[in-house]
C-alpha cells in the first residue's frame, strides 16, 4: 500500500518522512487535521512571474489598446514595457496597487469571472504550458492523501484572496472559504445592494507573521502541516512544526533548473536576514528537493 501513495515521489528520506507524518496523524482527531499550504511556488510555479501578475499585466495591455494613454503613467509604463528596474525603482508595492486599480468598482463575481477567463486561455511564458497546468504534481497527490485522511486543507498565500479563491477548487479541491491570503476590502452600495472592489488593502500584505495571525484569525486552527517555500512563510512553518503531536513543517527547495527553475525563493514585502532553505536545514524541516525528490512536476 505504501509504494502506492504519492507516487510522483521518489523514495528517499523526504518521502519517509512525509509518509511517517500521514501515518503518525492517523491518531490525530479529526478536527485538529489541518493543513496549510502556501501557493505560488508551493502549489504551482512561480517563475518568472507570479500568475497574478501575468494576469494583472494581461488586464492592463487589453486596456492600454482600448486607451493608449493608460501607458503615460509611470507604473503603467514600466509593466508594459518590462522594464524590471524601473518597476523596482518605482517600487512593488506601488505598482501593485496600480494594477489593482484595473478592477476597482468591480464586483466579486465580475472578478472572478475575469479570473477564470485569464486561466482559460493564457500559458506559462516560458514552460509554454497552459497556467492551469503548472500545478505541481506531487503536491497534488499530497493534498488528495490529506483529504483522504480527512485532514482539512487549506491555502495560506501572499497573493489576493479573491484571485485565489477563483481557481481554488477547480485546481486543488480547496474552497474558497479556507483561502487565506492579502485582502482587498469591498463597498457596500445599497438600492439594490450590492458589493465592490475597492483599491484599498485590508491589513497587511499576508506574508511572514501576518499568515499566522491571519490563519487564526480567518480559519480559527492551528495546521499541524505547514508547505512553503520562501521567507514568507518561516513562521507559518514554524507555528506548524511548533505545535503538539505530530507535526511537519514541508520546505519546496527549487533547485531543478532543468524541468522547472533553480533560484532560492524571497518573501516580496521585507528582507529576510537569512535565506530560508538555510533555516529550513537549522531547525530541522523536511526540505524537499525538487530535482532529488520529484519524479514527475507537471502533468
Amino acid at each position: 500500500m505504501t509504494e502506492q501513495l504519492l507516487p510522483s515521489w521518489r523514495p528517499g528520506a523526504t518521502r519517509d518522512a512525509v509518509l511517517a507524518f500521514l501515518d503518525a496523524a492517523d491518531a490525530v482527531p479529526t478536527a485538529d487535521r489541518v493543513a496549510c499550504f502556501d501557493n505560488d511556488g508551493t502549489l504551482w510555479c512561480e517563475r518568472p512571474t507570479y500568475v497574478q501578475f501575468d494576469f494583472f499585466v494581461d488586464a492592463l495591455r487589453s486596456r492600454a489598446e482600448a486607451d493608449p494613454t493608460m501607458g503615460e503613467q509611470a507604473e503603467f509604463a514600466a509593466v508594459l514595457s518590462g522594464d524590471m528596474r524601473a518597476i523596482g525603482d518605482i517600487g512593488l508595492e506601488r505598482v501593485a496597487m496600480a494594477l489593482t486599480g484595473l478592477f476597482d468598482g468591480v464586483s466579486p463575481q465580475e472578478f472572478t469571472a475575469h479570473v477564470r477567463e485569464f486561466m482559460a486561455r493564457r500559458e506559462h511564458a516560458t514552460l509554454k504550458r497552459p497556467h492551469r497546468s503548472c500545478t505541481y504534481v506531487p503536491m497534488l497527490e499530497l493534498v488528495a492523501e490529506l483529504r483522504r485522511r480527512d485532514f482539512t486543507v487549506t491555502v495560506v498565500t501572499g497573493g489576493g484572496t479573491e484571485f485565489v479563491r477563483a481557481v481554488s477548487q477547480d485546481l486543488y479541491g480547496v474552497p474558497p472559504e479556507a483561502v487565506v491570503g492579502t485582502l482587498i476590502e469591498y463597498d457596500y452600495v445599497a438600492d439594490p445592494p450590492q458589493l465592490r472592489r475597492s483599491t484599498r488593502v485590508l491589513g497587511a500584505a499576508n506574508e511572514g507573521a501576518a499568515k499566522v495571525s491571519n490563519i487564526q484569525t480567518q480559519l480559527g486552527r492551528r495546521p499541524i502541516l505547514a508547505v512553503g517555500n520562501s521567507g514568507g512563510d518561516r513562521e507559518m512553518l514554524e507555528w506548524a512544526a511548533g505545535g503538539e503531536g505530530p507535526t511537519l513543517a514541508l520546505l519546496v527547495n527549487h533547485d531543478d533548473a532543468e524541468r522547472e527553475f533553480s533560484y532560492v525563493s524571497t518573501a516580496q514585502t521585507f528582507t529576510e536576514p537569512e535565506p530560508i532553505t538555510d533555516v529550513g536545514a537549522r531547525l530541522g524541516w523536511t526540505v524537499i528537493s525538487m530535482a532529488r525528490d520529484w519524479e514527475t512536476i507537471f502533468a
